[in-house]
Order: structure tokens, then C-alpha cells, then sequence
């Protein structure tokens, strides 16, 4: 069964391979963030040994764990240590029923910190 870590509302799962269509995502300064918290300002990061990927067509997130391993980091939860390889991000997502009266049907967003 592939590995997998999980750090609040973020997911990673290892994967065999990284589509070859994926490209490098920019990193903001030293740092690779998975999530942006919208209300705190935390970040799910890692400080170093990390890269991340995005495939445009799907929308789906990879990351390269250096072979020595990496930390990843957040102000509200515990760092956790992540063994290097291959990874795809997933994010939590949460889901409200339409309510009465209302027209269109609501879609899943991402959880928000």
C-alpha cells in the first residue's frame, strides 16, 4: 500500500510516477507551500528539500521529496517529517447540501483555516 502523510486538511499520497505533462510551480521565496490559510495566513509548508509540480489539464498537484526526507510545517500542527520520493497533494474538501429555496446546487470547496 503507498504511503501516505497527512497534516490538518492536507493529504499526500505517494505515487509511482508524476505525469510527464506536469511542470515546476513556483515556490514564494525559500519556501514550497501546499495551502495558504484564507483567514490565519499559516501555510502548510516545507522550508527545503522539496519541489512542486502542477499538471495544468487536471489541476492536480506532485511533489519530489528529496531522498533524505523533508519537513513539513505548520503553525498549528506538529511538523511532520516526509521520507523522500513522489508524492500528489490532495486537499480536504467539505460539502454543504442545498438548502431550501435555493436554486443551484452547491459545490464541494476547500476547507479553509
Amino acid at each position: 500500500m503507498p504511503r501516505q502523510y497527512r497534516q490538518g486538511d492536507i493529504l499526500l499520497c505517494e505515487v509511482d510516477q508524476i505525469p510527464p505533462t506536469a511542470t515546476a510551480a513556483p515556490s514564494e521565496g525559500h519556501r514550497v507551500i501546499l495551502a495558504l490559510g484564507e483567514l490565519t495566513g499559516h501555510a502548510h509548508a516545507f522550508a527545503a528539500g522539496a519541489s512542486m509540480l502542477r499538471e495544468a489539464a487536471s489541476g492536480r498537484s506532485f511533489l519530489v521529496i528529496d531522498q533524505q526526507g523533508a519537513i513539513l510545517q505548520h503553525e498549528e500542527h506538529d511538523p511532520i517529517r516526509v521520507p523522500g520520493g513522489r508524492y500528489e497533494l490532495k486537499r480536504q474538501r467539505e460539502y454543504t447540501p442545498k438548502q431550501p429555496g435555493e436554486y443551484m446546487p452547491r459545490r464541494p470547496r476547500y476547507v479553509a483555516d
